[in-house]
Protein backbone atom coordinates (compact mmCIF):
# COMPACT_ATOMS: atom_id res chain seq x y z
CA UNK A 1 0.00 0.00 0.00
CA UNK A 2 1.50 3.09 -1.04
CA UNK A 3 0.70 6.27 1.62
CA UNK A 4 1.33 10.14 -0.15
CA UNK A 5 2.47 13.03 1.69
CA UNK A 6 2.55 16.46 0.60
CA UNK A 7 4.74 18.74 2.00
CA UNK A 8 5.33 22.16 0.49
CA UNK A 9 6.29 21.31 -3.53
CA UNK A 10 7.24 18.06 -2.15
CA UNK A 11 5.86 14.28 -2.13
CA UNK A 12 6.30 11.52 0.52
CA UNK A 13 5.66 7.86 -0.59
CA UNK A 14 5.47 5.25 2.22
CA UNK A 15 5.55 1.93 1.30
CA UNK A 16 5.19 -0.96 3.79
CA UNK A 17 5.01 -4.18 2.66
CA UNK A 18 4.47 -3.19 -0.76
CA UNK A 19 2.61 -5.36 -3.39
CA UNK A 20 3.42 -6.23 -6.66
CA UNK A 21 1.36 -3.71 -7.99
CA UNK A 22 3.71 -1.08 -6.69
CA UNK A 23 6.51 -2.14 -8.11
CA UNK A 24 4.35 -1.63 -11.34
CA UNK A 25 3.13 1.56 -10.18
CA UNK A 26 7.33 2.76 -9.18
CA UNK A 27 8.21 1.11 -12.18
CA UNK A 28 6.18 2.74 -15.03
CA UNK A 29 5.55 6.64 -12.64
CA UNK A 30 8.97 7.19 -12.45
CA UNK A 31 11.25 4.98 -14.26
CA UNK A 32 13.48 3.68 -11.60
CA UNK A 33 15.92 1.18 -12.66
CA UNK A 34 15.05 -2.42 -12.91
CA UNK A 35 17.84 -3.74 -10.78
CA UNK A 36 16.52 -1.47 -7.85
CA UNK A 37 13.23 -3.12 -8.27
CA UNK A 38 14.17 -5.97 -7.84
CA UNK A 39 16.76 -5.03 -4.74
CA UNK A 40 13.02 -3.92 -3.14
CA UNK A 41 11.53 -6.73 -3.98
CA UNK A 42 13.95 -8.87 -2.28
CA UNK A 43 15.48 -9.28 1.28
CA UNK A 44 18.40 -8.76 3.15
CA UNK A 45 20.25 -6.55 0.37
CA UNK A 46 23.99 -5.01 1.40
CA UNK A 47 23.37 -1.21 2.59
CA UNK A 48 24.54 0.80 -0.51
CA UNK A 49 23.97 3.95 -2.51
CA UNK A 50 23.11 4.01 -6.03
CA UNK A 51 24.33 7.21 -7.85
CA UNK A 52 21.89 8.13 -10.76
CA UNK A 53 21.60 10.93 -13.02
CA UNK A 54 17.99 11.96 -11.44
CA UNK A 55 17.92 9.99 -8.32
CA UNK A 56 19.50 7.96 -5.61
CA UNK A 57 18.78 4.48 -4.27
CA UNK A 58 19.78 3.77 -0.96
CA UNK A 59 19.28 0.69 0.86
CA UNK A 60 19.89 0.86 4.70
CA UNK A 61 20.00 -1.27 8.03
CA UNK A 62 18.92 -0.73 11.50
CA UNK A 63 18.68 -2.54 14.46
CA UNK A 64 15.39 -3.38 16.55
CA UNK A 65 14.27 -5.37 19.16
CA UNK A 66 12.04 -8.73 18.39
CA UNK A 67 8.90 -8.63 19.93
CA UNK A 68 10.58 -10.29 23.57
CA UNK A 69 12.76 -7.32 23.43
CA UNK A 70 15.67 -9.69 24.08
CA UNK A 71 17.27 -10.03 20.40
CA UNK A 72 18.53 -7.61 17.95
CA UNK A 73 17.15 -8.37 14.60
CA UNK A 74 18.02 -6.21 11.31
CA UNK A 75 15.19 -3.49 10.06
CA UNK A 76 15.83 -2.95 6.52
CA UNK A 77 15.05 0.81 4.79
CA UNK A 78 14.93 1.58 1.69
CA UNK A 79 14.56 5.25 0.05
CA UNK A 80 13.92 6.72 -3.58
CA UNK A 81 15.39 10.10 -3.36
CA UNK A 82 14.60 12.67 -6.15
CA UNK A 83 14.61 16.33 -6.26
CA UNK A 84 11.42 16.72 -5.32
CA UNK A 85 10.26 13.33 -3.75
CA UNK A 86 10.90 10.70 -1.20
CA UNK A 87 9.88 7.61 -1.59
CA UNK A 88 10.14 5.33 1.50
CA UNK A 89 10.06 1.44 1.69
CA UNK A 90 9.53 -0.87 4.78
CA UNK A 91 9.05 -4.41 4.68
CA UNK A 92 6.93 -3.73 8.54
CA UNK A 93 5.96 -0.39 10.13
CA UNK A 94 8.64 1.14 11.96
CA UNK A 95 10.09 3.96 12.56
CA UNK A 96 10.13 5.56 8.93
CA UNK A 97 6.20 4.56 9.28
CA UNK A 98 6.00 6.10 12.52
CA UNK A 99 7.54 9.14 11.99
CA UNK A 100 5.63 9.44 8.43
CA UNK A 101 2.66 9.05 10.38
CA UNK A 102 3.56 12.36 12.55
CA UNK A 103 4.59 14.41 9.48
CA UNK A 104 0.83 13.45 8.91
CA UNK A 105 -0.53 14.58 11.76
CA UNK A 106 1.34 17.54 11.63
CA UNK A 107 -0.10 18.70 8.53
CA UNK A 108 -3.18 17.55 9.31
CA UNK A 109 -2.98 20.28 12.37
CA UNK A 110 -1.11 23.37 9.96
CA UNK A 111 1.69 22.81 12.07
CA UNK A 112 5.30 24.42 10.70
CA UNK A 113 7.15 21.99 8.85
CA UNK A 114 10.09 23.66 8.12
CA UNK A 115 11.24 21.43 5.38
CA UNK A 116 12.73 22.97 2.34
CA UNK A 117 13.86 20.23 0.09
CA UNK A 118 14.10 16.72 -0.22
CA UNK A 119 17.47 16.89 0.87
CA UNK A 120 16.15 17.74 4.83
CA UNK A 121 13.29 15.14 4.15
CA UNK A 122 16.05 12.28 3.68
CA UNK A 123 18.09 14.20 6.46
CA UNK A 124 14.52 14.19 8.80
CA UNK A 125 14.18 10.14 8.44
CA UNK A 126 17.84 9.53 8.68
CA UNK A 127 18.31 11.31 11.70
CA UNK A 128 14.88 9.68 13.51
CA UNK A 129 16.53 5.43 12.17
CA UNK A 130 19.79 7.12 13.73
CA UNK A 131 17.97 8.55 17.09
CA UNK A 132 16.45 4.83 17.61
CA UNK A 133 19.54 2.81 17.20
CA UNK A 134 21.20 5.40 20.00
CA UNK A 135 18.20 4.68 22.54
CA UNK A 136 18.10 0.45 21.24
CA UNK A 137 21.96 0.67 21.93
CA UNK A 138 21.73 2.19 25.52
CA UNK A 139 19.30 -0.53 26.36
CA UNK A 140 21.95 -2.98 25.55
CA UNK A 141 24.23 -1.16 27.68
CA UNK A 142 21.69 -1.12 30.12
CA UNK A 143 21.82 -4.95 30.02
CA UNK A 144 25.95 -4.67 30.52
CA UNK A 145 25.48 -2.86 33.42
CA UNK A 146 23.01 -5.61 34.65
CA UNK A 147 25.44 -8.07 34.67
CA UNK A 148 28.09 -6.26 36.00
CA UNK A 149 25.90 -5.90 39.05
CA UNK A 150 25.20 -9.84 38.98
CA UNK A 151 28.38 -11.25 38.64
CA UNK A 152 28.60 -12.12 42.12
CA UNK A 153 25.19 -13.45 42.54
CA UNK A 154 25.02 -16.77 42.68
CA UNK A 155 22.87 -16.78 39.55
CA UNK A 156 25.21 -18.94 36.94
CA UNK A 157 23.35 -20.03 34.32
CA UNK A 158 21.02 -16.90 34.05
CA UNK A 159 24.50 -14.84 34.02
CA UNK A 160 25.44 -16.88 31.01
CA UNK A 161 22.43 -16.81 29.00
CA UNK A 162 22.62 -12.96 29.58
CA UNK A 163 26.45 -12.77 28.52
CA UNK A 164 25.33 -14.91 25.13
CA UNK A 165 22.55 -12.80 24.87
CA UNK A 166 24.23 -9.51 24.72
CA UNK A 167 27.47 -10.59 22.93
CA UNK A 168 25.63 -12.13 20.32
CA UNK A 169 23.35 -8.44 19.58
CA UNK A 170 26.68 -6.31 19.84
CA UNK A 171 28.11 -8.27 16.93
CA UNK A 172 25.20 -7.79 14.96
CA UNK A 173 24.78 -4.14 15.42
CA UNK A 174 28.99 -4.21 14.44
CA UNK A 175 27.71 -6.29 11.71
CA UNK A 176 24.98 -3.75 10.91
CA UNK A 177 26.94 -0.44 11.22
CA UNK A 178 30.48 -1.24 10.02
CA UNK A 179 29.79 -1.48 6.21
CA UNK A 180 27.23 1.96 6.64
CA UNK A 181 30.08 4.22 7.61
CA UNK A 182 31.88 4.41 4.88
CA UNK A 183 28.53 4.51 3.23
CA UNK A 184 27.70 7.88 5.02
CA UNK A 185 31.68 9.21 4.45
CA UNK A 186 30.21 9.47 0.77
CA UNK A 187 27.54 12.20 2.12
CA UNK A 188 30.06 13.91 4.44
CA UNK A 189 32.80 14.02 1.71
CA UNK A 190 30.76 15.53 -0.94
CA UNK A 191 30.63 12.87 -3.28
CA UNK A 192 26.55 12.51 -2.76
CA UNK A 193 25.52 16.19 -3.54
CA UNK A 194 21.79 15.77 -3.65
CA UNK A 195 19.46 18.23 -4.72
CA UNK A 196 19.40 21.25 -2.83
CA UNK A 197 21.73 23.99 -4.56
CA UNK A 198 23.35 25.06 -1.65
CA UNK A 199 25.78 21.96 -0.99
CA UNK A 200 27.38 23.52 1.80
CA UNK A 201 24.38 24.68 3.77
CA UNK A 202 23.71 20.40 4.01
CA UNK A 203 26.87 19.72 4.84
CA UNK A 204 26.72 20.27 8.63
CA UNK A 205 23.40 18.02 8.19
CA UNK A 206 25.43 14.90 6.88
CA UNK A 207 28.16 15.45 8.88
CA UNK A 208 25.33 14.80 12.41
CA UNK A 209 24.18 12.39 10.78
CA UNK A 210 27.89 10.67 10.79
CA UNK A 211 28.48 11.94 14.01
CA UNK A 212 25.32 9.69 14.96
CA UNK A 213 27.10 6.80 13.41
CA UNK A 214 29.96 7.11 15.06
CA UNK A 215 28.87 7.99 18.38
CA UNK A 216 26.86 4.12 17.61
CA UNK A 217 30.26 2.63 16.59
CA UNK A 218 32.23 3.78 20.02
CA UNK A 219 29.26 2.29 22.09
CA UNK A 220 29.19 -0.70 20.30
CA UNK A 221 32.65 -1.58 20.59
CA UNK A 222 32.91 -0.21 24.06
CA UNK A 223 30.19 -2.69 24.78
CA UNK A 224 32.15 -5.52 23.10
CA UNK A 225 34.95 -4.71 25.41
CA UNK A 226 33.04 -4.44 28.30
CA UNK A 227 30.65 -7.47 27.99
CA UNK A 228 34.45 -9.36 26.60
CA UNK A 229 36.11 -8.49 30.16
CA UNK A 230 32.67 -9.17 31.79
CA UNK A 231 33.19 -12.86 30.33
CA UNK A 232 36.61 -13.73 30.83
CA UNK A 233 35.89 -12.31 35.06
CA UNK A 234 32.90 -14.90 34.96
CA UNK A 235 34.83 -17.31 33.66
CA UNK A 236 37.58 -16.73 36.03
CA UNK A 237 35.16 -16.28 39.18
CA UNK A 238 33.50 -19.80 37.86
CA UNK A 239 37.33 -21.64 37.29
CA UNK A 240 38.27 -20.34 41.32
CA UNK A 241 35.40 -22.15 42.63
CA UNK A 242 35.73 -25.08 40.82
CA UNK A 243 39.44 -25.36 41.95
CA UNK A 244 38.15 -24.34 45.64
CA UNK A 245 35.84 -27.24 45.69
CA UNK A 246 38.56 -29.52 44.19
CA UNK A 247 40.57 -28.71 46.91
CA UNK A 248 38.35 -29.49 49.33
CA UNK A 249 37.07 -32.47 48.31
CA UNK A 250 41.05 -33.28 48.08
CA UNK A 251 41.81 -32.38 51.84
CA UNK A 252 38.69 -34.29 53.04
CA UNK A 253 39.91 -37.32 50.74
CA UNK A 254 43.58 -36.88 52.41
CA UNK A 255 42.13 -37.10 55.89
CA UNK A 256 39.78 -39.81 55.10
CA UNK A 257 42.76 -41.89 53.08
CA UNK A 258 44.37 -43.07 56.59
CA UNK A 259 41.18 -43.80 58.54
CA UNK A 260 40.36 -46.25 55.79
CA UNK A 261 43.33 -47.66 55.91
CA UNK A 262 42.78 -48.67 59.51
CA UNK A 263 39.19 -49.84 59.06
CA UNK A 264 40.39 -51.89 56.16
CA UNK A 265 43.36 -53.02 58.13
CA UNK A 266 41.23 -54.28 60.89
CA UNK A 267 38.97 -55.63 58.62
CA UNK A 268 40.75 -58.90 58.01
CA UNK A 269 39.50 -61.40 59.32
CA UNK A 270 43.18 -62.51 60.89
CA UNK A 271 44.36 -61.98 64.38
CA UNK A 272 45.69 -58.43 65.28
CA UNK A 273 47.12 -56.33 67.72
CA UNK A 274 44.45 -55.49 70.51
CA UNK A 275 41.75 -57.65 68.59
CA UNK A 276 40.54 -59.51 71.59
CA UNK A 277 39.83 -56.53 74.45
CA UNK A 278 36.71 -55.04 74.73
CA UNK A 279 38.11 -51.34 75.02
CA UNK A 280 39.64 -51.78 71.49
CA UNK A 281 37.56 -50.55 69.66
CA UNK A 282 37.30 -47.55 71.61
CA UNK A 283 40.71 -47.40 71.29
CA UNK A 284 40.75 -47.45 68.00
CA UNK A 285 37.80 -44.71 67.10
CA UNK A 286 40.03 -42.30 69.45
CA UNK A 287 43.10 -42.98 67.63
CA UNK A 288 41.32 -42.13 64.39
CA UNK A 289 40.31 -39.19 65.76
CA UNK A 290 43.89 -37.85 67.00
CA UNK A 291 44.87 -38.83 63.18
CA UNK A 292 41.84 -36.68 61.67
CA UNK A 293 42.36 -34.24 64.09
CA UNK A 294 46.00 -33.89 63.65
CA UNK A 295 45.53 -33.69 59.91
CA UNK A 296 42.62 -30.72 60.25
CA UNK A 297 45.41 -28.84 62.35
CA UNK A 298 48.00 -29.08 59.67
CA UNK A 299 45.90 -28.44 57.00
CA UNK A 300 44.63 -25.32 58.94
CA UNK A 301 48.00 -24.80 60.02
CA UNK A 302 49.45 -24.06 56.33
CA UNK A 303 46.53 -22.16 55.65
CA UNK A 304 45.20 -24.83 53.27
CA UNK A 305 41.48 -24.82 54.65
Amino acid sequence: MINSLKIGNLTWRHLNNPTEEDFEFLKDRFHFHPLDIEDCKSVNQRPKIDIYDDYYFLILHFPNFDRQNKFVKIKEVKIFWGRDYIISIEKNPWGVNELFEEYEERIQNEEEMNIRNSDILLYRILEKLMTESVYLLRKVGLDVELINRELLQEKQVKIIERISVTRKNLILINTIFKPQLRLFHLFETGKVTGFTDDVEYMEDYWGNILDYLQKVWDMTEDYEELIEGLSMTFDSMQTNKTNETMKILTLVSTIILPLTFITGLYGMNVTLPLANYSWAFWALMGFMAVVAAGFYIFFRHKKMM
